[in-house]
């Protein structure tokens, strides 16, 4: 299993940026895919995630973010909008086989690289 995020960047604040979670050696369809950050010295947070019955989103994140997956190209989304400082983060797209999806980081068992996000004027 081999999950790869990317899209991270420097954006001011209002801006918008989408990030990409490449995956590749499970079955991508029947899988959850998670989105975490972590900020420095701030515990990992669940910010949202896709699974075949439900959709999840952080209330910090909700109505600003919207997870999307194009299963034919095994590849989840996250488009970050109205993007604040505080959002500044390293972003991880993580993959789960449960059957419905949350943002709990022990419910996910593989994980990539993180891409670092900077909210910054």
């Amino acid at each position: 299993v081999q999950l790869q995020a990317s899209g991270g960047g420097l954006v001011q604040p209002g801006g918008s940026l989408r990030l990409s979670c490449a995956a590749s050696g499970f079955n991508f369809d029947y899988y959850v895919i998670g989105w975490f950050r972590q900020a420095p010295g701030k515990e990992r947070e669940g910010i949202s995630c896709s699974g075949r019955y439900n959709t999840y989103y952080a209330d910090s994140v909700k109505g600003r973010f919207t997870i999307s997956r194009d299963n034919a190209k095994n590849t989840a989304y996250l488009r970050m909008n109205g993007l604040k400082p505080e959002d500044t983060a390293v972003y991880y797209c993580a993959t789960s086989g449960y059957n419905y999806c949350s943002g709990r980081a022990s419910q996910y068992d593989h994980w990539g690289q993180g891409t670092q996000v900077t909210v910054s004027s």
